[in-house]
């Protein structure tokens, strides 16, 4: 068949971002003909052991619990199962001193959902025809914004300011307040604290003048914490997780090992809850609830915490260590090149200035010596203006072994200088 798609459905249907790339680096790995190659594409997180048992064993909970049928074979309501709501309830009012009540939680199938409902909540055109921008304070930030707007015109970016180490090679991403427009025809803000895809951790300071921006027009600012404190708490440096007037501290427990349940969570104002709760129950009626289940159980153990802060963060701590001190080795004095700071998340962030080719070029001769990375121009949906930069970046997964990411990132120092100098 080949139905005529609306206007929605052709949107809808495209592949957007590093998905298209995803698509290449299968047919790469499938046409490998039994070639060997260092996969630093992946966003999924590594399955540690003690991550993978703590979820054993709280499914075993719930197995032999009197509750399983209720959870499996029963319907829930639309905000989430009520046991995970208590749960993170009492886990956020004691760590962070706050006054929530079960009213300020929504469950969701995970977090893309939530930037979705909000995006066509909050974003798009309105019943008078205006329209109403989704903005994202500082580019490049998660691919997966590019997809979530039925309305592409309403996503806006805005390009940083660069904080540059030349003596280290190193530099940071900032928000460029001299050029960021929150106004009256904004409808809302997202953006990713840690970040995917850069490692960037915005400062209290920045998040909080983004906030007041944005509260200046009653606008909702949605922090994606997917990396965040306190789970998976895949933080470098010091944060502190930002809540109340108008935030939508916006989790998921998928880098926390659970990304086959898909698991979103929204911590907020009620009238911006009750708001994304209906348009949760008109698209899907309620998230997963065996997921949520098993998360309550490990949220009011206490354990989730534990092991994020424990096992996941420095497990991944010491991989960025492993690039760093790689490059620092292999790469070329000479040659522009710079890492973004590794202040969080599960990649790092690598900028080729005035690289002689594209990064997709750079990212088909990397595959020529049998390193993948994603070429890092696919991370800056809503940027509109042409800036030479973002076909000078790649992102790197944290995912591979400590063999695999040393040797890359030699693989990778090599191609760099050929090309430099070809």
């Amino acid at each position: 068949m080949n139905p005529a798609l609306s206007q929605f459905g052709v949107g809808m249907s495209r592949l957007s971002g590093v998905r298209a790339i995803m698509k290449d680096i299968v047919e790469t790995l499938r046409s490998g003909a039994g070639r060997e190659f260092i996969n630093l594409s992946a966003g999924n997180p590594v399955i540690l052991p003690e991550v993978e048992q703590l979820w054993r064993d709280c499914t075993m909970e719930l197995l032999a619990s009197a509750e399983y049928g209720e959870v499996v074979c029963r319907y829930g309501a639309s905000q989430g199962y009520q046991p995970l709501i208590d749960a993170i309830v009492d886990e956020f009012n004691q760590r962070y001193g706050l006054q929530l009540t079960e009213k300020n939680i929504l469950i969701t199938p995970g977090s893309q959902s939530l930037y979705f409902y909000a995006a066509n909540a909050f974003g798009g055109y309105t019943a008078s025809g205006d329209l109403r921008q989704i903005v994202l304070p500082l580019s490049p930030d998660y691919t997966g914004y590019g997809g979530v707007t039925l309305t592409p015109e309403a996503l806006i970016a805005y390009k940083p300011e660069l904080e540059i180490d030349q003596t280290a090679h190193r530099f940071k991403y900032r928000p460029d307040f001299s050029q960021l427009q929150i106004t009256e025809n904004t409808g809302c803000v997202i953006f990713s604290r840690p970040c995917n895809p850069t490692g960037n951790v915005l400062s209290d300071d920045e998040v909080s003048k983004i906030a007041t921006l944005a509260a200046t027009q009653d606008v909702p600012v949605l922090i994606d914490s997917a990396y965040a404190p306190p789970f998976p708490a895949l933080n470098f440096t010091d944060m502190t997780p930002t809540f109340g007037g108008n935030v939508l501290h916006c989790m998921s427990l998928s880098k926390a090992g659970l990304p086959g349940e898909r698991i979103g969570i929204a911590i907020g104002d009620e009238s911006l809850i009750q708001v994304l709760e209906c348009f949760q129950t008109n698209m899907c009626i309620h998230s997963p609830r065996y997921g949520q289940a098993i998360a309550a159980r490990a949220i009011r153990s206490g354990r989730l915490a534990e092991i994020s802060e424990k096992k996941i963060r420095p497990f991944y701590q010491q991989k960025i260590g492993i690039v760093e001190e790689t490059l620092d080795r292999c790469m070329p004095e000479t040659l522009p090149w710079f890492l973004h700071r590794g202040e969080g998340a599960i990649f790092a962030w690598l900028w080729l200035k005035d690289l002689p080719v594209s990064d997709w070029e750079f990212y088909q001769q990397l595959k020529e010596v049998g390193v993948i990375v994603v070429p890092g121009s696919t991370f800056f949906p809503g940027l509109r203006e042409d800036w030479a930069h973002k076909e000078q970046c790649l992102r790197i997964s944290l995912t591979g072994t400590d063999q695999e990411l040393e040797a890359a990132m030699q693989r990778l120092a090599e191609v760099a200088n050929q090309v430099y100098h070809k």
